[in-house]
């Protein structure tokens, strides 16, 4: 469980995330909304402890990321595709990842195989399109088997036999009885796969419901759209 409390960021004058509270249940796909600038990376960064809050908090099954023992082993986190290191191969990357936790070999060739990269496994990161590391950013994510997945914008640069892969896998995962929550722009999309949306604006709480909720008898595009009416790109670059 992913739970978000009071919490703020500030940049100097800029606050980008300010006083948010909400919970990513397990068993549930959470899809995280809202407009550039809103502030949902930044909430991200901080739960996953990349950056540190002004105040409140944030914990993952009731402790802060920092003190986690094996954090590949309680959450996975995909935040950016390109963040492999581009001379690399994807199956280096990923043995390098699995070396810190202990995680066999073996660990590696499934979630290869999971994500569908089997035939571009002894590629160069650096030689990926922005969908293939998207799946390798997935696969890092998966590697420890975690309770836990925080995935940001993860169909970007996907085909649509890609997206609907990456919509399956996330239904799984919350069948399981794992924690979810990802971000996106596609409001359509999270529809089909999201059990909650969180919606912010400004970096603060504008809904936190069920998308039946939300839809109401509408789409939850529609009601994506009437929240987040006047919420605007932060100057600084918070996300």
């Amino acid at each position: 469980m992913i739970e978000v409390t009071a919490l703020t960021k500030r940049y100097g004058r800029t606050t980008a995330v300010d006083g948010l509270t909400f919970t990513a249940p397990p068993g549930t796909v959470t899809g995280f909304l809202g407009p550039n600038g809103a502030g949902k990376s930044t909430t991200m960064r901080l739960i996953v402890g990349l950056e540190r809050p002004t105040s409140g908090t944030a914990t993952v099954d009731g402790r802060p990321y920092a003190e986690l023992a094996a954090p590949l082993h309680d959450v996975g986190v995909m935040l950016d595709a390109r963040s492999a290191h581009p001379g690399r191969t994807a199956f280096r990357h990923l043995l390098g990842l699995a070396r810190t936790h202990g995680i066999p070999r073996s660990r590696v060739d499934e979630v290869i195989a999971t994500t569908g990269l089997e035939t571009v496994a002894h590629r160069r990161a650096g030689t990926f399109s922005l969908g293939m590391g998207q799946r390798l950013g997935i696969a890092g994510a998966l590697l420890g088997d975690p309770g836990t997945l925080i995935l940001d914008e993860p169909v970007n640069g996907l085909d649509p036999d890609g997206v609907l892969w990456v919509r399956g896998l996330v239904r799984e995962l919350a069948a399981e009885g794992r924690t979810v929550l990802l971000s996106s722009h596609l409001m359509h999309e999270l529809a089909l796969c999201a059990d909650r949306v969180v919606v912010i604006g400004r970096g603060r709480l504008l809904a936190d419901a069920t998308v039946a909720e939300l839809e109401d008898g509408g789409s939850l595009e529609d009601a994506y759209l009437q929240l987040t009416a006047g919420a605007v790109q932060y100057r600084g670059g918070a996300r």
